[in-house]
């Protein structure tokens, strides 16, 4: 496996840990068929009781929904009520891409040759492509180990680089403040260090033809680049006439390849340290589209085959930074629910953050009996908080999501509430329910 070498020195996304730490495996979860039963309202009298106490007098603040192992609803407040979800939206994104790609999925980045001699580099966003991978594809590009000969220094290097046009670098609705800033960088499909030094590089493209030039030009070559939006199926080659360059030439020549980190590593990334462009990139892959409108539709459509109440539900993005994110509370904690089912479910819970141990959840709940027994994922905007995951209790797994959009104190009431669904959680006596629904295994 390939170590995330690039990431890991970028200190301000404070990501390293996603894949320094070792995979933490979650205990087994049974496997059960059926939707989530949400008909019936909140079934547990003393949690919801717990629930209403802890927000208080603003209710109409927070939604919050708690289910237990058999998708029965045990506490709601506003679950059906859509608020912006912030970070918790990569609880979306991340279930999608890994049901779509599964658990050998790595992004690639490629340097092909065409029928017609021409170079050409063509990525997947791979967030840790680095700039010593990219002087490794510079020197295939000008001749096997960088050759110095004459015929290098007479003829330069053409490359055509296929990239996203400018118009989608960034969601159209990301607030341009945010653009600046390393967590809001723009997502391309060549991303050296995921387009973040400090802050972000606001010309991702330039800064790759200086580190493309600069590697060629010591080796005594030169190199002509060209950029191509990656819609396009022609360029303009060296000798004047444009020629096809579609990657669907068969005939094509991969001249070298490099490959991301596999996807249990991209998902932590994406949910443990919460970084932006890992989970924007998986949700454009897992939709086969870059076009930001098309993945989200796909991932709407995803998200209605797993059976998730859709009632005011939006995807604008990926990552949650897009303030016109709409999700409810029963609809994370059921996805949540319905993940518990899914083959794949170990690599989703150990992508996420654990209380008191690692991630965004490294420094909360430590000391009390949440230490190590949540698996969640953290959101957080201006004036939103959010916080869903799984809950271990001795009666088994709660499937927790809190979004508070103007909380005064969200941070003390989540930790009230996920303590009160750990020591309720016996409540209640499943043959009871059953016995008055007709409900049998």
């Amino acid at each position: 496996m390939r170590r995330l070498t690039a990431l890991a020195l970028l200190s301000s996304l404070n990501i390293a840990g996603a894949v320094a730490q070792p995979l933490l495996a979650p205990p087994p979860v049974q496997q059960r068929q059926g939707r989530a039963l949400l008909g019936m309202g909140p079934v547990c009298p003393a949690l919801q009781r717990s629930v209403v106490a802890a927000v208080g007098s603003e209710s109409g603040a927070w939604s919050i929904s708690v289910l237990d192992d058999r998708g029965q609803l045990l506490a709601d407040l506003n679950g059906g009520l859509a608020r912006i979800p912030a970070s918790n939206q990569k609880l979306v994104s991340t279930a999608f891409a890994l049901d779509r790609l599964g658990t050998d999925f790595r992004l690639r980045t490629e340097l092909l040759r065409h029928p017609n001699g021409s170079l050409e580099l063509v990525g997947e966003g791979d967030p840790d492509l680095s700039i010593a991978e990219v002087q490794r594809i510079a020197m295939v590009a000008l001749g096997q180990g960088g050759s110095r000969g004459p015929s290098a220094l007479a003829q330069p290097v053409t490359l055509i680089v296929r990239e996203e046009p400018r118009q989608r670098w960034w969601p159209s609705d990301w607030h341009p403040s945010d653009r600046s800033y390393a967590y809001g960088a723009p997502i391309t499909r060549l991303a050296l260090t995921s387009n973040a030094l400090h802050m972000a590089v606001m010309d991702p493209a330039a800064r790759l033809q200086r580190v493309l030039d600069l590697a060629i030009r010591r080796q005594g070559g030169q190199v002509q680049l060209q950029l191509v939006d990656h819609d396009r199926r022609t360029i303009a080659t060296s000798t004047s006439k444009p020629t096809s360059t579609s990657r669907d030439v068969r005939d094509s020549v991969v001249l070298h390849r490099e490959e991301s980190a596999p996807m249990h590593a991209l998902l932590s990334l994406a949910n443990t340290e919460s970084h932006n462009f890992t989970a924007e990139v998986l949700m454009r892959e897992a939709a086969n589209s870059w076009d930001l409108g098309r993945a989200s539709l796909m991932t709407t459509r995803w998200l209605q085959s797993q059976g998730v109440p859709m009632a005011g539900v939006r995807i604008r993005d990926g990552s949650g930074l897009s303030r016109g994110n709409r999700l409810t509370s029963r609809a994370i904690s059921t996805l949540l629910w319905r993940m518990a089912q899914h083959p794949l479910n170990s690599y989703y819970q150990a992508s996420m953050a654990i209380a008191g141990r690692r991630g965004t959840l490294r420094n909360r709940f430590r000391g009390t009996s949440l230490h190590g027994r949540f698996w969640g994922k953290t959101g957080t905007l201006s004036g939103v908080r959010s916080i869903s995951g799984v809950l271990e209790t001795q009666h088994g797994p709660r499937y927790v999501s809190m979004i508070s959009n103007g909380g005064s104190a969200p941070n003390a009431v989540m930790g009230e509430i996920l303590l009160a669904s750990q020591r309720i959680s016996r409540c209640p006596s499943w043959n009871g329910i059953e016995t008055m629904n007709g409900v049998r295994d």
